[in-house]
């Protein structure tokens, strides 16, 4: 009898800390949705993940007589200067596909980068490099900047890339989307009326003393309104970066 009423107990305790959790999450909707804070659907990401070590790419001449169609030098041996001998054009339409041709046609793998920004102001385009098809946020050691010319048309770039991307520690729990928002809201970063237009999982740096050795944290990037990019701590949901468009 002892045992039964102990098995019951415990049912009954996960039964009110399921019903707890469910209320929890329902009432952060119902919150947001009086604030008339409007949301995309939220990925339905990896419970678990683990930080990531990355080392930077020391570049060689022999890395360099793989690139055709161009003039490359090494600016220092962690980065790549590059002019093209026939300038490529980028359309008003399928700007995407176009981008990701010129990735793999011109630069050394290519394929490890995806489109981050395209600034009209500086005339240049931002690609950012990505380990298992999420985005490596804001590293100056992964990263390929195109510069264009005044018929938008992408003339240089410089590269930089990471290797030997492998996990550091054990996984940890990572933050559910929806967490993410309650964090920004109470800390009244989504205000009335506001949209979240994105919500993914990538990563971000931390600052390390270390110049070649690269650590990488499991990262929410959130975009409200179009206008703002968070970067928040997938293990703790702390703000890292909040950075204008």
């Amino acid at each position: 009898m002892v045992l039964d009423l102990f098995l019951i107990y415990q049912f009954m305790k996960k039964h009110d800390q399921d019903q707890y959790s469910l209320f929890v999450e329902s009432s952060i909707e119902d919150q947001l949705a009086a604030e008339g804070i409007m949301y995309t659907e939220l990925p339905k990401s990896e419970k678990k993940a683990s930080s990531l070590n990355a080392n930077s790419k020391r570049f060689s001449e022999n890395d360099l007589k793989k690139l055709k169609k161009q003039k490359a030098k090494l600016i220092d041996e962690k980065t790549i200067e590059s002019t093209l001998d026939k300038p490529i054009p980028v359309p008003a339409k399928n700007k995407t596909s176009k981008l990701n041709q010129f990735l793999q046609d011109y630069v050394l793998s290519g394929n490890a980068y995806t489109l981050w920004k395209i600034n009209e102001d500086k005339n240049t385009i931002t690609f950012y490099q990505q380990y298992k098809n999420k985005v490596i946020y804001d590293n100056e050691n992964g990263i390929v900047i195109a510069h264009l010319n005044d018929k938008n048309e992408i003339t240089s770039y410089e590269q930089t890339f990471m290797e030997n991307i492998e996990p550091l520690d054990d996984e940890q729990e990572v933050l559910a989307p929806i967490k993410v928002l309650e964090n920004l809201y109470l800390k009244e970063e989504l205000t009335e009326k506001s949209t979240v237009t994105k919500v993914e999982l990538g990563y971000y740096t931390f600052d390390l003393p270390l110049p070649s050795s690269q650590v990488l944290a499991p990262t929410w990037h959130v975009v409200v309104d179009e206008d703002v990019d968070y970067f928040v701590n997938a293990f703790e949901g702390q703000i890292i970066q909040k950075s204008l468009k």
